[in-house]
Formats: structure tokens, sequence, C-alpha cells
């Protein structure tokens, strides 16, 4: 996924509201920023971090900017962290479309946003004659509190907690389900579970896994210019009991 132009850097004054920030820019005038991101950010939001911003072209846009990078550090050394939780489904449907997804590939159809469950949508529906379809999942995930491990969810989450049970109703009934974890992060090299920020969310996990549901981390790699989804790390996650 490239960015629409280039991004702008900037300096971080603080975050408030969930989606807003205020900036500064290198010349020290500042600006209110749109903030695409629902989450507690834990970890990306320092005051004086370093972020990069898109800008929008639209005249009636109330915000023009929108915060689309930060630069943190783990404890392996400053790495870009996409925090824009819109990007991850175009990020996914890029990499379905070519092919880069061995997981998920050899599908005859991609379809984005189809009906399913309780008032729900799948973020991505692959058919095939020869085979059931299989209905993905996206969550963006940006929660790093040990090097090299992503986390999820950042914050209590009952929409999620809801998607994973109807992705077990799906799986219960032999359609293939799946759980993709986009990591917009390039230095991860597993995936886990917050589970001590959202236990129902664990438990909800562990229903879908019990009811075959398939789960799948993937890093990105991230520059100013583009984000593309990179290379699958294992989850590590407690087998289930018995």
């Amino acid at each position: 996924m490239r960015f629409a132009s280039d991004l702008v850097p900037a300096t971080l004054l603080r975050r408030y509201k969930r989606f807003l920030a205020d900036v500064a820019f290198a010349d020290g005038s500042t600006t209110t920023v749109h903030v695409a991101n629902p989450g507690a950010m834990t970890g990306l939001q320092p005051a004086g971090a370093r972020v990069w911003l898109s800008k929008s072209q639209s005249k009636t846009r109330k915000l023009p900017y929108s915060w689309e990078l930060v630069e943190a550090d783990f404890g392996a050394g400053p790495e870009l962290v996409g925090v824009n939780t819109a990007h991850p489904n175009t990020i996914v449907g890029e990499a379905l479309a070519a092919g880069a997804i061995a997981e998920l590939s050899g599908y005859a159809t991609i379809r984005r946003e189809v009906k399913y469950g309780q008032n729900s949508r799948v973020d991505f529906l692959l058919e095939d004659p020869q085979r059931p379809p299989c209905y993905v999942e996206v969550k963006n995930v940006h929660l790093m509190r040990q090097p090299g491990l992503a986390e999820f969810p950042d914050s209590v989450t009952a929409r999620g907690a809801k998607h994973l049970d109807e992705l077990a109703a799906l799986a219960a009934t032999g359609i293939r389900a799946v759980m993709l974890y986009v990591i917009q992060m390039g230095s991860a090299t597993a995936f886990t579970l917050a589970g001590d920020i959202d236990p129902a969310y664990g438990r909800a996990f562990d229903r879908a896994r019990s009811a075959g549901v398939e789960a799948l981390a993937y890093t990105c790699a991230l520059s100013p210019t583009e984000i593309v989804l990179a290379q699958p790390v294992p989850l590590r996650i407690p087998p289930l009991a018995g």
C-alpha cells in the first residue's frame, strides 16, 4: 500500500480524546491531526516522538492531516510503526491479490465486506469451485511490551470477541474461517494475546480455536512511502486445556 503522497514529518506534542493529536512541524508551527485509531496505543504516544502525517486534498475536511507512522523503540533500536487502523484491510487486499499470503492463496475470487453472522461484514471472502469458502477477518496489531513479541488487543474489544464467535459459528459448519493479525511493525518475531488487557477476548479466541478457526500473524515492512505485508510469525499462545 503506497501512500497517496509523501508523508510529512512532525513531532508529537500530545494525543487526546482518542482521535486527536497535536503536533509540531520543523518550522515551529503546530496543528491538530486526526488519529485513526481507537485503541490505547501503549508505548506509541510519548511527547516528543517523531511522527509522519498524510495530508488530505479535500477542501471540506476539518483536519487535513492524519497520523500514519511513529518512530518507536521496543528494545532493538528505533523502528517505524503504523498507527492507522484503517490500513490493514488495504494491505491484506493487495497481498491476497498478489498471492503473497501462502496460507490463503489459490482461491478464484476475492470479495470484500460480505455480510455474515449477526449484522456483521467479513473483511474478505475467498471462494473457489474446488473448495469450501474461506472467511477472513483482519485485525490491526501495534502493541509490543516485550522486544519481538507483538500482542493483541491493546484495549478491551467487545467487537473483536464478537467477530471470533461469529467465525467460530462458521467453522463449526465446515466453512473455513481465519483470523489474520496484521502487525504494523517489522521487528516482531512472534505473536500472542494480551490476556491481561482483555480476558474476554482471550476466552473468545479459545472458543474459536476449539471450533476450528485458524489464526495467522504477519509483520509489515514500513517506510514513509509504503506499507506492505512482510512475513508470517509464529503464534505463542498456550494450548487449549484438555
